[in-house]
């Protein structure tokens, strides 16, 4: 007989950081599975932390970057499976807009395999899961009301 899956919850927070060059808005994104994914920096909360705290050492951690919150972003849940544990898992993340402060983007954990600064629009572009173009779009709304 087949144990039935666990379920599991998992509470991640990370989000969109930017500079402004000129007229152009500028965001750092990640590429995970040999490179040929590129994300949003997001990563789990840690027992001692609020979302914001998290956002911005995840972003620090897999960017080499360092911001400071503007606004949030939203959330975004979703499902998968965790072969190795049997168990359904389903994680919500917590996504926040960062204003650059400094840093270059290299010393990246070994989760990351790249991490670049992207044009705004080509981001949206390059970006691999819906959901992390949904959550750019909302934050080109924000900087575009900051001008």
């Amino acid at each position: 007989m087949i144990k039935p899956a666990a379920l599991k919850y998992l509470y991640s927070a990370g989000g969109v950081i930017y500079r402004k060059l000129g007229n152009q808005f500028d965001v750092a994104l990640i590429a995970t599975k040999k490179g040929t994914v590129w994300t949003l920096p997001k990563g789990i909360i840690d027992k001692d932390e609020s979302p914001e705290m998290a956002a911005v050492r995840e972003i620090q951690e897999e960017t080499g970057l360092t911001g400071s919150i503007i606004d949030q972003l939203g959330q975004k849940s979703y499902w998968f499976y965790l072969k190795g544990e049997n168990a359904k898992c389903k994680k919500t993340v917590t996504y926040f807009l960062l204003g650059y402060i400094s840093g270059e983007p290299n010393n990246l954990s070994w989760e990351v395999d790249d991490a670049k600064w992207v044009p705004l629009e080509e981001a949206l572009e390059l970006l691999h899961y819906k959901s992390d173009k949904e959550i750019l779009a909302r934050a080109k709304e924000k900087l575009n009301r900051f001008g």
